[in-house]
């Protein structure tokens, strides 16, 4: 049976933005992540990641992240992922080792997991965990 839950679409806002909690090593953390279809990847910053307490050189698995970022080193990194009362969802993430990006949930693996449908004249965003 699906679960949906229906978030604000804030008009002050360009882009959709969510408010979740991401959990790793006990540490939970609070913040906003970014929708965006057209990125292949989750995106981690680099300070989030540290305030979950990851260590960066446990991480090997590195990343290859395009575009504006693909000079900046990522790693791979397994997160908990909990939007409202949904139930969490483990994501990959590409850990970025740098902190002045935003949070980025994308096409790997937040889409393939959640349906999400912006309903903007509405001023809500729509997401449905199967």
């Amino acid at each position: 049976m699906p679960d949906t839950i229906e978030l604000p679409f804030s008009d002050d806002e360009a882009l959709p933005k969510i408010p979740i909690t991401l959990s790793y090593a006990g540490f939970p953390v609070v913040t906003d992540a970014l929708l965006d279809t057209g990125s292949t990847v989750n995106l981690l910053p680099y300070n989030i990641g540290l305030q979950l307490g990851a260590i960066w050189k446990d991480h090997t698995v590195r990343l290859p992240l395009a575009g504006n970022l693909a000079r900046v080193e990522a790693r791979g990194l397994f997160v908990l992922i909990q939007i409202g009362t949904l139930e969490p969802v483990r994501l990959a993430f590409a850990w970025a080792q740098v902190s002045e990006v935003p949070l980025i949930l994308g096409q790997t693996n937040f889409f393939r997991e959640f349906d999400v449908c912006f309903q903007r004249s509405r001023r809500t965003i729509k997401i449905t965990r199967y």
